[in-house]
């Protein structure tokens, strides 16, 4: 089975095939693959990256592939399996790095790829896409339990779903669409929300005005990035001396945190400027290689559309 292939910042599927692992080329030169290596896939999917690591390490290279998502997991177990024990994969969020990783260190390599994956969209039930109708669920792990979209969408108040949309989604009518949230509620189906939303703005751009929204109450539902200023120390801490850390990001709200950390870690000191003497007894941690992000050429937004809003930074530690 192949891969499902990551997908836009925003949630909307792509009519391309979905066994396309984003940055493919750029992610094996960053990682530097090599035969024997330790890597950790912390956002695993379907296993499209975990299956080319494997292939290039091969004869007797180890990955560890982590998902929070079930559904994603037996996908992968299905495309690793020729691989036998040399692909382990484990249940759980990379913010557990450590304690999900602690047999696979030092590693030669972590990769996290930060995009909604296109088998989670495929599925109305699990309620990502505003194409599809389905229950406003949006979680990464149902068996966690925890909020869903619907319980933010029918329980917040005026002003904390504002926030949230603006913070999350970086949407410039946050207000206006809250306002008529709260008023038509209680909303519990996709296709609800998403008609909402059309009516309460209208449809003056490419992308559905929904898109930002559904981001929003993806990203808050699943925490998504407190999980990944979570995960990057643990990262670091897995990686051996010349290890490499390759992350792909797919919206500015998460660019911005990978791209902050390595330039912190890459730092001896990060006392405020204000401070004429260095007291945080920093030291410098990666040698970051990409000063500015990789993206995908023309070529490959060609052949995979899904992959044109996708960054890649990496780093080695030291």
């Amino acid at each position: 089975m192949g891969r499902p292939g990551r997908v836009t910042p925003f949630g909307e599927a792509e009519d391309t095939p979905t066994h396309i692992p984003v940055l493919l080329q750029a992610v094996l030169s960053f990682l530097q693959v090599r035969p024997g290596g330790v890597y950790i896939d912390g956002t695993v999917g379907g296993g499209g990256h975990a299956t080319a690591i494997l292939e290039a390490s091969a004869p007797d290279g180890r990955l560890l592939g982590i998902d929070r998502d079930p559904a994603a997991l037996e996908v992968a177990r299905e495309r690793l399996a020729p691989y036998g024990a040399r692909g382990i994969l484990r249940h759980g969020s990379f913010a557990e790095l450590s304690r999900l990783a602690e047999d696979f260190t030092p590693a030669d390599g972590v990769l996290l790829d930060l995009g909604l994956s296109s088998l989670q969209l495929a599925d109305p039930e699990r309620g990502f896409s505003f194409s599809q109708d389905g229950p406003l669920d949006m979680r990464f792990d149902p068996t966690e339990g925890g909020l869903t979209a619907a319980d933010l969408v029918n329980t917040l108040s005026l002003k904390e779903l504002t926030d949230v949309l603006y913070r999350y989604g970086e949407e410039k009518q946050a207000r206006r669409i809250a306002a008529a949230i709260v008023a038509a509620r209680p909303i519990y189906r996709t296709s609800e929300l998403a008609e909402l939303i059309e009516r309460t703005v209208g449809r003056r751009e490419r992308i559905h005005p929904a898109t930002r929204t559904f981001q929003a109450l993806r990203i808050a539902v699943n925490r998504e990035l407190e999980m990944l200023e979570a995960a990057l120390p643990q990262a670091l801490d897995l990686l051996r001396l010349g290890g490499r850390l390759v992350i792909i990001s797919f919206h500015s709200l998460e660019d911005r945190i990978v791209k902050q950390f390595l330039h912190r870690e890459s730092r001896d000191c990060i006392c405020p400027p204000e401070v004429p003497i260095c007291v945080c007894g920093h030291r410098a941690r990666v040698r970051v290689l990409t000063p500015k992000p990789i993206r995908p050429d023309a070529a490959e937004v060609e052949v995979n559309p899904r992959a044109r809003s996708a960054r890649l930074r990496s780093a080695e530690r030291r």
